[in-house]
This record gives structure tokens, sequence and C-alpha cells, in this order.
């Protein structure tokens, strides 16, 4: 909003906020957990769980998710990524314990 100019009375044109709405983009965020479980289920190609990956991403430490988004990342030849990740996930939170 920094971008925008405001008018003296300190508020910002409706035309000039929604003008840089983008309707198709982050439709489902509102959060930031949100936009990373949206980024991990479109990294992983399963969009249509996107609310298992925000659960994930809004109840497990970031740092365990981002090991086994890079696990999957490095993985070869792999037949079911979200399957790799939530292997992983689960092998990652045992050594936690």
């Amino acid at each position: 909003m920094d971008s925008i100019r405001r008018n003296n009375t300190g508020f910002v044109k409706i035309e000039k906020v929604l003008s840089r709405f983008k309707k198709d983009e982050d439709k489902y965020i509102s959060y930031e957990f949100q936009k990373y479980g949206y980024d991990l289920a479109e990294e992983l190609g399963d969009l249509k769980n996107k609310s298992l990956y925000f659960k994930l991403a809004k109840n497990n430490p970031r740092a365990l998710l981002e090991n086994a988004r890079n696990f999957v990342k490095d993985a070869y030849n792999v037949k079911s990524r979200p399957k790799l990740f939530m292997w992983k996930l689960t092998e990652l939170k045992k050594a936690q314990k």
C-alpha cells in the first residue's frame, strides 16, 4: 500500500486498491500459513488436498515441513510426491520425539 498515493484525507481510493487485487491468484489465502500450505500443495502437485497442507502448516513446526519438502525436491523419479512428503514428515516427527 505504500506505493499507492493517498489523497488529502489519508484514504486511498477504492479503485486503486481494487486495481491491485488479483482475482485469480491467492483467493484462498487469508493467513500466512495458508499461503505456505497452498504453495506446498502446488509444489507437490496435490491442489485437491490443499486444506490438508493448510492444517499441516498451521499445526507443525516450519522446520519439519521444510525438511520434508527439501527431501521430496531432492528425490529422483518419484511416483507420488505427496506420499513421499507425508512419509518423510512422519519419520521426522518420530525422530524428534
